[in-house]
């Protein structure tokens, strides 16, 4: 009788059963996640925070914009044509928080990001103007 294939199988059924152990809480918990349709306590729906477009939309839109724009081999272009899509995309997010957040410090937070990022894509459309080889930047919304 060979007591190391033993120990073997034995050690290899425990180590399945740990494991199934340990990641099973993990599954369940995510699985609740995923399925439940409440948001978290003292938050409004993500699905009604900008007329149906939850932040992780918001998220994906400008990360799609942002990765499908062609680049032009000139860093300065590139930069602001890609920070102007980023800094809307903040303008994007802080709109619902003005319109539904509860928080009086996320909504002043919100409203001083919209300032900011207002002024900045003024200077980078002002940059594009100038350097940008003809290329239109994406409107203000």
């Amino acid at each position: 009788m060979n007591h190391n294939l033993d120990f073997t199988r034995i050690g290899g059924a425990v180590l399945v059963a740990l494991a199934a152990a340990l990641f099973q809480p993990l599954a369940l918990a995510q699985a609740a996640a995923e399925s439940s349709t409440s948001a978290m306590p003292g938050m409004s729906d993500p699905a009604a925070m900008s007329d149906g477009m939850d932040m992780k939309s918001m998220m994906k839109d400008m990360s799609d914009k942002m990765s499908s724009m062609p680049m032009t081999g000139n860093q300065d272009v590139d930069f602001a044509r890609m920070m102007r899509v980023h800094h809307q995309g903040a303008i994007d997010m802080a709109q619902p928080e003005l319109r539904n957040g509860q928080q009086p410090e996320m909504r002043k937070l919100a409203k001083n990001i919209i300032a900011a990022q207002k002024k900045e894509i003024a200077l980078i459309d002002k940059f594009l103007a100038k350097h940008g080889d003809g290329l239109k930047a994406e409107p203000s919304k």
